[in-house]
């Protein structure tokens, strides 16, 4: 049996070292230790120190990832994360990215180590004791999205980073075939929602005649932002995986599908505690509407929209689980969040 901790077990310290480009980054001498980082579901994050002190984060695919799969999302996310440099969008630099297997199993990549906190569970500091500091949270994530919305993808170089002709015309039916392709599995099928096919009818009905286009992060949510602990400040954006082209309003949507306020569906609690004094999804997207000059007379479409995409993504790593390839009791915990998002969405769309 091996003598080594699970995390050297993802990361083997004496191949990494051996990778060329270790001379080129923050630091001296070779990584001496690793430690794990709350991260999500797909991907592991670790913490990697070398000899001098220097730490930086290295990230890499899931036990169950491999092959091209897992290398495509690595280097779209290097892509942007190079592209978004000297943007006013925070994130963190990225020193290299490796879409090779051969140096420690998997596709990897290094980025700077972000101070600051992911914003789940019990806040700490004034973040937990002053309404103001929670407030400020709230709006300055809302502002990411916003400078986030600001930047014209053709000025960065990603002016081709996905398909943009027909975005608002393509989103039902994808999502929808992906739902539909999850039923080949008999248990997902005996526990699929019902409502999916009236929202789906619902959203096609109601598809937005017009959009604007930039970048959009994809999934961003409060496991995938970073904030300073000294200050109610947005530190960091990260995760950009899932980045793409399409209407920014989605990342705001997403953002709001993770909010909690008086008369939601029953069965989901707030993602951070204490959630009180936190503003409500209107007061968010007036602020949103204020700092980028965009109408918002739509948002409800959108709402809708990011409920049914990202339900669709959680029953597929629901699927993952009961497939054996994702831990069962994750895959169930999605599964049972993605069903308040279905009852979410048909609250938005029966509400006068």
């Amino acid at each position: 049996m091996s003598g080594r901790r699970p995390a050297e077990e993802l990361v083997d310290l004496g191949r990494l070292n051996a990778w060329p480009q270790v001379a080129d980054l923050p630091g001296e001498g070779p990584f001496e230790s690793i430690s794990p980082i709350t991260g999500g579901a797909q991907n592991l994050l670790f913490s990697v120190r070398r000899a001098d002190g220097t730490e930086l984060v290295l990230r890499r695919p899931g036990r169950h990832a491999a092959g091209d799969g897992a290398a495509a999302p690595f280097a779209r996310e290097s892509r942007v994360l190079t592209a978004l440099a000297g943007t006013s969008v925070p994130h963190p630099r990225l020193y290299a990215s490796c879409l090779d297997d051969a140096v420690i199993g998997a596709p990897f990549s290094i980025l700077e180590k972000i101070d600051g906190f992911m914003p789940r569970g019990r806040l700490p500091g004034a973040y937990a004791t002053d309404p103001q500091w929670r407030r400020r949270l709230a709006f300055e994530l809302v502002a990411g999205a916003a400078t986030l919305a600001a930047v014209d993808p053709e000025k960065i170089g990603l002016g081709d980073l996905s398909k943009t002709e027909g975005w608002l015309d393509r989103q039902t039916p994808r999502y929808l075939r992906m739902l539909e392709g999850y039923r080949e599995v008999p248990e997902y099928r005996d526990n699929e929602s019902p409502s999916v096919g009236r929202v789906a009818e619902w959203l096609q009905a109601n598809r937005p005649a017009s959009g604007r286009l930039g970048i959009v992060h994809g999934d961003l949510q409060f496991a995938n932002v970073m904030f300073a602990h000294d200050e109610p400040r947005l530190a960091a954006i990260v995760d950009w995986e899932m980045a793409s082209l399409g209407d920014p309003l989605l990342d705001l949507a997403w953002i709001l599908t993770a909010w909690r306020e008086e008369g939601d569906p029953p069965g989901s609690a707030p993602q951070l505690q204490p959630w009180e004094d936190m503003p409500g999804r209107a007061e968010l997207v007036a602020h949103y509407a204020e700092l980028t000059g965009r109408d918002v007379s739509d948002f409800r479409w959108f709402q809708v929209l990011a409920c049914f995409r990202l339900a669709a993504l959680l029953e597929g790593s629901y699927v993952r689980a009961l497939n054996g390839k994702m831990d069962r009791r994750m895959g169930e915990g999605l599964h049972t969040y993605a069903q308040w998002l279905w009852a979410k969405a048909e609250q938005e769309i029966t509400r006068a």
